[in-house]
This record gives structure tokens, sequence and C-alpha cells, in this order.
């Protein structure tokens, strides 16, 4: 999809629940900033959430838009700001569900490691069957 100094690239975005199961995905090309995309993804925040994001997720504009949405951010500054904003650092921690999620679909899905699919289209149909599997194995161990 996208163009780096590695070669073709593709970056996935993900919104998690408290469960470390996915709800909504996008892709970008691997040259694109992480930012813009949370526009989308910020969507289906809902009043009395948290938010954790990572530090390229810092920016005013974020963050007025979770503030608008009711919930409350959690994003540790980035090392730049002049004003650094305050976080909950102890609720920072649970943000490695989101790692985690990436982990069980890349040591899943070889394919989704190391991105054979060629078109962007087959590629996010595969993370979907990925995320999919994840939510039938959470509830098959819940009953």
């Amino acid at each position: 999809m996208g163009r780096s100094r590695g070669g073709l690239t593709t970056k996935i975005h993900a919104l998690v629940n408290e469960n470390g199961l996915p709800l909504r995905f996008l892709l970008t090309p691997g040259e694109a900033h992480d930012a813009p995309p949370c526009r989308i993804l910020l969507d289906a925040v809902q009043p009395n959430q948290r938010v954790l994001a990572d530090r390229a997720y810092d920016a005013d504009w974020i963050r007025q838009m979770i503030w608008e949405r009711g919930a409350v951010a959690v994003i540790p500054s980035k090392k730049n700001r002049k004003l650094p904003k305050e976080f909950d650092a102890e609720t920072y921690k649970q943000r490695n569900l989101v790692e985690r999620f990436f982990g069980r679909i890349k040591r899943s899905y070889r394919r989704i490691a190391t991105r054979y699919e060629k078109t962007s289209r087959n590629f996010l149909a595969m993370i979907k069957l990925a995320a999919f599997r994840l939510w039938c194995e959470f509830y098959e161990s819940a009953t």
C-alpha cells in the first residue's frame, strides 16, 4: 500500500475493548502519520470511557475530540511538548492490550505478519478473519 525505505508497507490501526478484542480497524500506507486515522477510529468512543494511546497520538485536537465525546484521554505527552499534560500512569499500563492483540494476530496468521496479500482489500479481510477468530475464542472460553 505504501512505500518506505524497506519497501511496500502498511500500518494497521486498531481500537480494542477492555478485553483486548478488536472493535475497529483501519489501514494506512507505511509512510503516513499515526494521528489522522484516529478521527475515524474514535467515532465509536462513548462517554465515560478511557482512551489509552501512545505518544504518537499526543495532539491537542485528539485530546479535544476525546473530551467532546465525554471520554478521558490517557495519553502520555511527547518529549517535545512545552507544557506536558498529566495522565494516569497506572491506567496507561493497560495499553498493552492493543500490543497483545497485534501479537496474537501476527502469531496466529503468518500471512498478516509477513504481508502476503497484495491488495489492501485482501489484507484487511485477513485481519478481519483473525479478529473474528479472537472473538470466537473469547466467547468459547467464557461459556
